[in-house]
């Protein structure tokens, strides 16, 4: 486990708000929580590298479980702006490309299948990048660094398992 510098974990730590946060730990850029109300674990990170101008909310992609709902390892992404009315949101790891449903400014797996699929490449991938256009029309950018990211979402997912 390594040290994050204040700006990541002040991020992680405001990425929606709960009753009860528990640090389960931070493992290079990406850090894995549990929340009481409503229960759910999650690892998350913030981009490494934004394209373009300062974002007007901190983006960050996240890997959730819901244990209520029967949620186990689903992906969503918080954009760092809106993004065009009808443009395809693409994530890219190594050599894979998947296309994700999206509103406003997030983006998630399109179902279950493909969150399995994205979480796959995550674990055996160095980054990530998710790429769409922007209302303004120009490109909207994020790149993630991976390294960590198995290790959080593992944490997350027994995090939450016990609570089945």
């Amino acid at each position: 486990m390594r040290r994050v510098g204040p700006l990541l974990l002040l991020s992680l730590l405001v990425a929606g708000r709960a009753d009860a946060r528990e640090a389960l730990g931070v493992f290079e850029g990406w850090g894995a929580f549990r929340d009481d109300r409503p229960v759910r674990c999650f690892a998350i990170a913030e981009p490494v590298r934004r394209v373009g101008r300062k974002a007007p909310w901190r983006p960050f992609a996240s890997v959730a479980h819901w244990p209520a709902q029967g949620v186990r390892g689903q992906l969503h992404i918080r954009m760092r702006a809106l993004k065009l009315h009808g443009a395809p949101v693409w994530l890219s790891i190594g050599d894979q490309r998947f296309q994700l449903a999206a509103g406003g400014a997030d983006a998630w797996a399109p179902d279950a299948r493909a969150d399995a699929a994205v979480i796959a490449a995550i674990r055996s991938g160095t980054s990530m990048s998710i790429e769409t256009r922007g209302q303004n029309g120009r490109p909207l950018v994020d790149a993630y660094a991976l390294r960590g990211a198995a290790t959080a979402i593992d944490a997350a997912a027994l995090a939450c398992a016990r609570l089945r």
